[in-house]
C-alpha cells in the first residue's frame, strides 16, 4: 500500500461540482493499494500516517505528528500512485490492486481511520474527483508499507 502525504493548511475534493470532504490543517493522504495488500496493510498505513512526526514543536522542528496536532485527515484514493514508469514513455498500472480489492481497502482503510482519529474526511472511491489544497511548507513524503 503507498500514500503519498502533503501536511496542508487545507484540502478539499469536490464531485460534480459539490464539495465532499475538507480539512484545514493537516494531512492530504493520496492513496494507492497494490495488488498483494491486505488488511494488515491498510492497518500499518494508518498507524504510520497518524503517527508520521512532521509538524512543527514550539522550536520549529518536525517533532509532532497529525494526532499530536489534532488535525484533520482527507484520504482520496489514487491507483496511478502505484505505476511503474521505468520503462517507457506511458506507465503500466501492473503492480495497482484490481478495482474490486482495491476499493474493499481503501473503505476498510477509511473506517479504520474513523475509529482512530476525530478529523476524517474522504472522496469517493473511483469517482472523477477535483482536489483542492494549500500544501504547508512545502512538505511530502511517500509512505509504503
Amino acid at each position: 500500500m503507498l500514500g503519498l502525504i502533503q501536511r496542508v493548511s487545507s484540502a478539499s475534493v469536490s464531485i460534480e461540482g459539490s464539495i465532499a470532504g475538507q480539512i484545514y490543517q493537516g494531512l492530504l493522504l493520496f492513496l494507492a493499494v497494490q495488488k498483494n495488500d491486505t488488511k494488515a496493510d491498510a492497518e500499518k498505513l494508518l498507524q504510520k500516517v497518524l503517527h508520521y512526526r512532521i509538524f512543527s514543536d514550539t522550536e520549529g522542528k518536525m517533532n509532532l505528528s497529525l494526532s499530536d496536532v489534532g488535525g484533520g485527515l482527507l484520504v482520496i484514493s489514487q491507483f496511478t500512485l502505484a505505476a511503474d514508469t521505468k520503462k517507457g514513455l506511458r506507465p503500466s498500472f501492473s503492480a495497482a490492486a484490481k478495482p474490486e480489492h482495491a476499493e474493499i481497502l481503501y473503505n476498510y482503510f477509511i473506517e479504520c481511520a474513523v475509529e482512530n482519529h476525530p478529523i476524517i474526511q474522504s472522496g469517493i472511491f473511483g469517482a472523477n474527483m477535483q482536489v483542492s489544497l494549500c500544501n504547508d511548507g512545502p512538505v511530502t513524503f511517500i509512505l509504503n508499507t
